[in-house]
C-alpha cells in the first residue's frame, strides 16, 4: 500500500494524496482552472517543477503567474532555450552557468569571438523556434560517472560537477536536443516561454574571476505577458537616457583614467560641487545632532585589521599589504584602509570614558580603497575608491532604542523629506561567517527587531544579510523609474568593543564594556551620486545643482548689466554663470537646456533699463516669466535654503 501524505494548502486545508503524486495532479484535484495556470509548485521551502514526484508531507502551494517566484522559474528555462538556440548555431560553444536574475536572465559561453548584434537577432530567432517545437523540459537525476561522461566536451560543466559533494543529487535537464547539468526548477515546456527578448552582450569572466578565461554573457529578458515585457523594455530604453556614466560625460561631472585604474574616480569641478554640497548638507544634519568630526590615517599597520576581524573575513576586499616604512621593525606591514571603524575606536580608546560620555558619535566623510574584482566595476555605483559619510557611535546598552530612533530621524529627514525618496526598511540577520557566539547575535537581532517594533516601524527581513561582526537595518528606495537601490544603513555591533576591550566607567564606578553602531546615511558619496543622477536625470534640484543660474544677454549691449547681475547673485551665494558668447540667444538657451541649468536670467533691453529679467526655467520650452532682479534673487536663494526639490 502507497505511503500517504499530507499536503497542508494555503489556506490551512490538507490534502492526503498517495506518496509520488506529481504536484501537477494536485492542481488537477483542485480545479481545472488552476491546473492551467500552474507553472510550478513550493513544497515545504523548495520550489519544484509541476512533474516531479512528491516524498513528503508539509505545506504545499501551486505557484501560478501572479506569484513573483514564478517568474524566475520561467526565466530559469528561458536561459535554456537561450543555450538551445546558441549550440545550434554554434555548436562548439562551450557552456558555463545560465540562472535567472532581476528582471531576466543570462547565460556565460565560451567562443572565439564576442556575439554581435546580427549574432543576437539570429539567436533571438532560433530561440523562438525552440519555443514553438515546444519540448519539454525533462528532469533527470544521475551518477557522477554519467554526468561525467555526458558533459565531458564541457569542461566548464564538469568544474562545477566536481564541486558537488558525495551524497548530493546529480540532476540534468533536457530540452530537445540541449542537455544541461542544473538544480532546476523549470517550467514543463519551452513552449511556456512567449513573451522574451535577449537585450545585449558583454565580456564576462568566469566565476568573476579576472585570472580566469573571458566568457561572452548573453543577457535577456521574459515576461508572462507582452503588456509587462513592453513596460519594461520602455523602462531599459528610460534607464539607457538615464546612465550616469552617460550623463557624467554629457555633464562633465566626473572620468575615470584609464592609466589610473579602474573604479578611481576623479571628480570634475562640477561634480565636486555636487560632493561639497552634500557633505556640507549631511555634516550639518549630524553636527547639529551631537555629532563630532574626526579625521583617521589612510593606512595603518595591518595588525589593527587583524585586531578587529577584518583579516581574514574581509582579506580578498582589501589591496595587498605594503612594507613598513625606514627604520621600522622587519615584518611590518601596513594596509590601505578599506574602512574607518578601527580608527574611530582609536579614538574612543585614546582617553578613559564615562557613562556621562555616552553616546560618543564620532563622523567622518572619509576615502577608503577596496580591492573589488574588475568585473564588478560599474561606473561610479561599484568602485575601488570609496568616499564615505562614515560614523561610529559608541553607547551604553540601554540607549540603543533612542540612538536607533534618532537615526531613523536622520534617514527621514535626509532621503525622505529632502529627496523625496519612498524608502523600506529591511532587518539583515547572522550570515553564515561571522564573528561572535550565537548568544551575542541573539542580544543584537533582538535589539534591532525591538527598536523596529516600539517605533511601529514596516519592516522585511533579510535573513544572513547581516554584517560579519553585527545586524543591520538597510534602507533601500526606488529611483524615479522603479529601481531599487541600497541606501542608508544602520549596524549594531558588539564584536568590535570586545576585541578591543573598550570600557567605561559606570555610575557604580565599575568598567563596563559599551555597545557599537555602525552607520552611514549616504553610504558611498560615488554610489549616491550616481544615483542622484540617474534619479534626476542629470537636472538636480536647485540647491544641488553645480550651476544654479545661468545669466544670458540678449546682445553685447545688455553684457554690462549682465554681468552685474550675475556678481549679485554671487554675492547672495548663488552658482551663476555669464554667457555672453556672440552666438545666437536661442543657441546659448539650447546649451543651458543640455546642462541642464535650473534657471536662465535673460537680459534684454527692456529689463537692462527696468532691472528685471525674463526667467526660463529648464524644461518649461519657451515659456518665460518676468520679475525684478530682487524677487528673482529672493526666489532663488530661498529654494536653496528650503531645499525645494524642483524650481
Amino acid at each position: 500500500m502507497a505511503v500517504q501524505l499530507v499536503l497542508t494548502l494555503p489556506d490551512g486545508s490538507t490534502r492526503e494524496v498517495p506518496a509520488g503524486t506529481t504536484p501537477r495532479t494536485v492542481a488537477q484535484a483542485i480545479g481545472a482552472g488552476l491546473a492551467r495556470a500552474a507553472v510550478a509548485a513550493r513544497v515545504g521551502g523548495q520550489i519544484v517543477e509541476l512533474d516531479r514526484p512528491l516524498a513528503a508531507s508539509g505545506p504545499f502551494q501551486i505557484l501560478t503567474d501572479r506569484d513573483p517566484e514564478a517568474l524566475g522559474v520561467l526565466r530559469h528555462t528561458a536561459a535554456h532555450v537561450l543555450a538551445t538556440a546558441v549550440r545550434r548555431l554554434f555548436p562548439d560553444a562551450g557552456i558555463g552557468f545560465g540562472p535567472a536574475i532581476e528582471d531576466g536572465f543570462y547565460y556565460d559561453f565560451a567562443v572565439p569571438r564576442p556575439f554581435t548584434p546580427e549574432d543576437l537577432e539570429r539567436i533571438e530567432a532560433g530561440m523562438r523556434e525552440v519555443v514553438a517545437a515546444d519540448y519539454p523540459v525533462v528532469r533527470e537525476e544521475v551518477g557522477r560517472e554519467d554526468a561525467a561522461r555526458r558533459f565531458a566536451a564541457d569542461p566548464l560543466k564538469l568544474e562545477r560537477l566536481a564541486e558537488i559533494g558525495d551524497g548530493e543529487v546529480i540532476s540534468v535537464y533536457r530540452d530537445g536536443p540541449f542537455e544541461d547539468l542544473c538544480r532546476g526548477p523549470h517550467v514543463a515546456s519551452t513552449g511556456r516561454l512567449q513573451h522574451f527578448k535577449l537585450l545585449h552582450a558583454a565580456g564576462a569572466y568566469w566565476r568573476g574571476d579576472e585570472r580566469r578565461p573571458m566568457l561572452q554573457r548573453i543577457y535577456g529578458t521574459a515576461w508572462f505577458s507582452q503588456k509587462d515585457l513592453d513596460a519594461y523594455v520602455r523602462r531599459l530604453e528610460e534607464a539607457r537616457k538615464r546612465d550616469h556614466r552617460l550623463l557624467g560625460r554629457q555633464l562633465d561631472l566626473f572620468s575615470i583614467q584609464e592609466h589610473v585604474g579602474p573604479g578611481l574616480i576623479f571628480w570634475h569641478p562640477k561634480g565636486a560641487m555636487l560632493q561639497f554640497q552634500l557633505r556640507r548638507f549631511i555634516e550639518d544634519v549630524l553636527l547639529a545632532r551631537g555629532n563630532q568630526l574626526v579625521y583617521t590615517p589612510h593606512v595603518t599597520r595591518e595588525e589593527l585589521f587583524l585586531k578587529s576581524g577584518h583579516l581574514p573575513l574581509y582579506a580578498e576586499n582589501q589591496f595587498p599589504p605594503m612594507g613598513a616604512g625606514e627604520g621600522e621593525a622587519e615584518g611590518v606591514r601596513y594596509r590601505v584602509k578599506p574602512m574607518n571603524c578601527p580608527m574611530h575606536i582609536l579614538v574612543y580608546a585614546a582617553q578613559q570614558r564615562s557613562y556621562r560620555d555616552l553616546p560618543l558619535r564620532l563622523t567622518e566623510i572619509a576615502n577608503v580603497y577596496r580591492n573589488e574584482r574588475s568585473g564588478t566595476l560599474h561606473g561610479m555605483l561599484r568602485v575601488r575608491g570609496l568616499t564615505m559619510d562614515d560614523g561610529h557611535i559608541f553607547l551604553r546598552p540601554d540607549q540603543i532604542e533612542s540612538e536607533i530612533f534618532e537615526l531613523l530621524d536622520i534617514v527621514d529627514l535626509v532621503l525622505g523629506r529632502t529627496f523625496g525618496l519612498e524608502y523600506r526598511l529591511d532587518l539583515a540577520t547572522r550570515p553564515a561567517e561571522k564573528l561572535g557566539t550565537d548568544e551575542q547575535w541573539t542580544q543584537a537581532e533582538q535589539a534591532l527587531e525591538s527598536a523596529l517594533k516600539r517605533r511601529g516601524a514596516t519592516y522585511r527581513l533579510d535573513a544572513g544579510g547581516g554584517a560579519f561582526y553585527g545586524p543591520k537595518i538597510d534602507i533601500k528606495f526606488d529611483d524615479a523609474i522603479g529601481r531599487e537601490w541600497q541606501g542608508a544603513t544602520i549596524q549594531l555591533d558588539y564584536q568590535q568593543p570586545e576585541r578591543f576591550a573598550l570600557e567605561y566607567t559606570g555610575a557604580d564606578n565599575q568598567p563596563h564594556r559599551p555597545v557599537m553602531i555602525h552607520r552611514a546615511i549616504f553610504g558611498t558619496m560615488e554610489r549616491f551620486i550616481g544615483f542622484l543622477i540617474e534619479h534626476f536625470a542629470g537636472a538636480f534640484p536647485l540647491w544641488l545643482a553645480p550651476e544654479q543660474v545661468r545669466v544670458l544677454p540678449i546682445s553685447d549691449a545688455q553684457a554690462a548689466p549682465a554681468r552685474a547681475l550675475r556678481e549679485r547673485l554671487h554675492a547672495a551665494g548663488i552658482r551663476a554663470a555669464l554667457d555672453d558668447r556672440s552666438d545666437t540667444l536661442n543657441y546659448r538657451i539650447r546649451d543651458a537646456e543640455l546642462a541642464k541649468v535650473p534657471y536662465m536670467a535673460v537680459v534684454g533691453a527692456r529689463e537692462a533699463q527696468a532691472g528685471t529679467v525674463a526667467l526660463r526655467v529648464r524644461g518649461a520650452g519657451a515659456k518665460q516669466e518676468i520679475l525684478t532682479q530682487d524677487a528673482f534673487l529672493e526666489r532663488v536663494t530661498d529654494e536653496v535654503r528650503t531645499r525645494r526639490r524642483g524650481p
